[in-house]
């Protein structure tokens, strides 16, 4: 099977996907792209890719038992040909990950990913289940790093953040969230916490724009974005790409949950494509 497939529900929806990472890299309705993948990603596995939702797994961050944010979105992932059978108006597919003797000796636990995909006319709903298939229990972090691809970030506002607490990558500390508009003019890297309602996401202008509302079953919200000098330092990014994307990432980061022995738990997103309105 190649590296990268696309796949459609009919209706004018689709997707593709990179089995490195199982990192989906577009997701059109029609001839609009709502996600954002750096024309210079490197695709052929040997890095994670920027751009598109790569999976965050087993941990969130730098990490000292291997590659920051973790394995799953560098490790080569594989179609579940059985969950491709008897499709409805609104397809799934699913793509699976389990331990192999390289994740056990960067973090010795056995484990099995399942990653779902499913369409919808106007919605992408993407559920990464983990399951603990050894006899021990075991910790993590995950998150799912999804860019959106935006006219230009200085036009574009996050609504949904109010009154969240968040950690400060860039500035550090802890602090409140007072606005009601998120926007971003700099090196933006924070982490919302304990999030109560959904995300709506405003990619175009302050005077009209076609939402994103960003739904899910996570606690934590990260924002991110470059801006221009870190830009320039990242080998798989164009110097002004920071202007066309911005990251919002939902995750279970700032705590991380616990998974006993033969249990699993889903973590899932739902990103729709609304109608235009004012802010």
């Amino acid at each position: 099977m190649a590296l990268e497939q696309t796949y459609s529900n009919g209706s004018g929806s689709q997707f593709t996907i990179n089995l490195c990472g199982a990192t989906v890299t577009s997701w059109k309705i029609g001839e609009e792209e709502i996600l954002f993948c750096s024309k210079k990603a490197i695709r052929d596995g040997s890095k994670a890719i920027r751009g598109g939702i790569p999976l965050v797994f087993p941990n969130f961050g730098p990490w000292e038992l291997g590659p920051q944010h973790g394995f799953a979105r560098n490790k080569q992932w594989k179609l579940d040909t059985d969950s491709v059978k008897d499709q409805d108006e609104n397809p799934s597919w699913t793509f699976i990950l389990e331990d192999d003797e390289g994740t056990r000796n960067m973090w010795n636990k056995r484990f099995r990913l399942e990653y779902t995909v499913q369409l919808f006319i106007d919605t992408l709903k993407t559920s990464l289940y983990v399951n603990n298939t050894g006899e021990d229990s075991f910790s993590f972090t995950t998150l799912l790093h999804t860019y959106f691809r935006v006219d230009n970030i200085k036009d574009t506002r996050i609504k949904g953040l109010q009154n969240l607490k968040y950690v400060d990558k860039v500035n550090g500390g802890e602090h409140k969230e007072e606005r009601e508009l998120v926007c971003i003019d700099e090196n933006y890297d924070r982490i919302y916490k304990d999030r109560v309602d959904n995300v709506t996401l405003y990619p175009d202008n302050n005077q009209s724009s076609i939402t994103r509302e960003i739904s899910t079953n996570l606690p934590d919200i990260v924002v991110w974005n470059p801006w221009i000098e870190k830009a320039k330092g990242m080998s798989d990014f164009d110097d002004n790409e920071y202007l066309n994307m911005i990251c919002v990432e939902v995750g279970a980061v700032s705590k991380p949950l616990t998974l006993a022995p033969g249990n699993k738990m889903v973590a899932s997103q739902t990103i729709k494509v609304g109608q235009k309105s004012k802010i």
